[in-house]
């Protein structure tokens, strides 16, 4: 042991306490063929007066048509979590749970604007899916990073999403 390991050592010691450190990380998902999961940072600006956005970290995970989009706090608490079955979708937020018959009602509850998550999960594997109304910017998807925007209409302002994926 060199002597500086030992002096840390014998300090730490010394002073009735010792310290452990690691670097945390996720453990690796394993995924079913149907499965799908992502996680990252989403930006949301919606071109309303006044305009509106969020910013948070976000968790989301799909098989065949259920889902779950968990959003997080800068600090890593969790601020929603939003899921849907066919015919149900349910939302958790601020310790209340709503539920709903349409997902779209619920996004809009919790984001301010509908958004085409089943085309969002394609374009989230690379996969250019139409979704009407709707532009998704593919070009970045390799670095992570993915830019989707509405194409906006008289009964619904412009929205765009930008979203950092963790790798």
């Amino acid at each position: 042991m060199n002597s500086l390991r030992r002096l840390t050592w014998k300090g730490l010691t010394a002073s009735g306490w010792m310290a452990l450190t690691a670097c945390a990380s996720k453990p690796a998902r394993v995924l079913t063929s149907t499965e799908f999961f992502r996680a990252g940072r989403l930006a949301l600006q919606i071109a309303t007066s006044p305009p509106q956005s969020l910013s948070a970290g976000f968790e989301l995970k799909s098989q065949q048509q259920n889902g779950e989009l968990k959003l997080f706090s800068p600090l890593g608490s969790q601020l929603a979590i939003l899921q849907w079955e066919p015919g149900l979708a349910r939302l958790e937020q601020g310790g209340q749970t709503w539920q709903n018959n349409s997902l779209d009602a619920l996004l809009i509850q919790l984001t301010g604007t509908t958004l085409p998550i089943t085309a969002l999960i394609d374009w989230l594997q690379s996969r250019p899916t139409e979704s009407p109304g709707w532009i998704a910017d593919l070009s970045r998807i390799q670095e992570g990073r993915l830019s989707v925007q509405n194409a906006p209409t008289s009964t619904q302002p412009a929205v765009s999403l930008r979203l950092i994926l963790e790798p």
